[in-house]
């Protein structure tokens, strides 16, 4: 089994010690590799005041934030995978009550495999020279039906190259199953339809800090939804010829989060890059399924912790 973590640099040696204890518990029973990896530094925003002016820290240096959960698909990126399973570390509970966690992370795992032997074997036929029109009304079928993936309205006018390569291109690509649990209220986002600027729609997770609440029509759409984003994904992120997608090819970079924070007493306003689970992974195939409620255990403050789903 491998396990790798995204950490904080100053928390690295803390990081060791722990993973050094968890491993010889373990070990007897599991062969266990433990990696980890901090955030680019190179992927740090600029901070601003509310005036949109760059500040600047006691030393004059221009001060510089963490670009979010987003700079994570350049650590996703790294590594050399068949399938990832992402978690966060804010969404864990004790080991008693992980049994249906442990069960649904393995159906998405197993529905996941099942897609991409799919995709796998159309992508296949989509490559080479001529594809029969029988496997081909097979392939449009199964990319609306099973991967959401609808035509262009001008599509029943292409010849038949342009309809192959199109779905060539929309099969070839990373793809996630993500799990959501109905809407209980928790802060975050959740699945959506999106319509693009050229009226394509896709799958998406979007984050309420994405919304516009002062528009009262989307301010309704999203207090409507009925399920929630606990970041429980499985990520399928190699090829049919089994080779690691670029992950830089399916970011949309046009998306982004401004946040207010502070340092040092002083409020200011933070960029974050493309979320890793909503822009980062925008161009994605995208699946959501819904699990129970109580594979989600967020901690999002202290008082959180005091949940017995956190105490053991």
């Amino acid at each position: 089994m491998k396990i790798h973590f995204t950490i904080s640099e100053e928390h690295k040696n803390l990081f060791l010690e722990i993973a050094k204890r968890v491993r010889l518990d373990l070990e007897n029973n599991y062969k266990i590799e433990i990696s980890y990896s901090y955030q680019k530094k190179y992927k740090d925003t600029i901070a601003v005041d509310e005036n949109n002016n760059i500040l600047f820290d006691k030393n004059d240096d221009i001060i510089q934030r963490p670009g979010g959960h987003g700079a994570l698909i350049e650590n996703l990126n790294d590594l050399n995978a068949d399938i990832l399973v992402i978690k966060n570390i804010d969404n864990l509970s004790t080991e008693n009550l992980s049994t249906e966690t442990v069960l649904f992370k393995k159906y998405l795992a197993g529905y996941l495999i099942k897609l991409q032997n799919q995709v796998f074997d159309y992508l296949n036929h989509l490559d080479k020279q001529e594809i029969e029109n029988r496997i081909l009304e097979d392939i449009i079928l199964f990319a609306e039906k099973n991967l959401f993936i609808t035509k262009p309205g001008d599509f029943e006018n292409w010849d038949k190259h342009k309809k192959q390569k199109f779905y060539f291109d929309k099969l070839n690509r990373p793809i996630r199953v993500c799990g959501m649990v109905k809407n209980e209220g928790e802060p975050g986002g959740g699945p959506f339809w999106i319509k693009a600027e050229d009226g394509s729609l896709s799958l998406q997770i979007i984050e309420q800090a994405q919304i516009n609440m002062n528009d009262e029509k989307q301010k309704n759409i999203f207090k409507q939804s009925t399920h929630f984003n606990p970041v429980d994904l499985i990520c399928g992120v190699k090829d049919y010829k089994g080779n690691n997608f670029d992950l830089h090819n399916f970011v949309d970079h046009q998306s982004g989060i401004i946040t207010n924070k502070s340092k040092d007493g002083v409020e200011l306003k933070a960029l974050e890059l493309p979320g890793l689970w909503n822009g980062s992974m925008a161009d994605w195939i995208t699946i959501f399924v819904e699990v129970p409620i109580s594979t989600f255990n967020p901690v999002k403050e202290i008082n959180d912790l005091l949940r017995k789903e956190h105490q053991n």
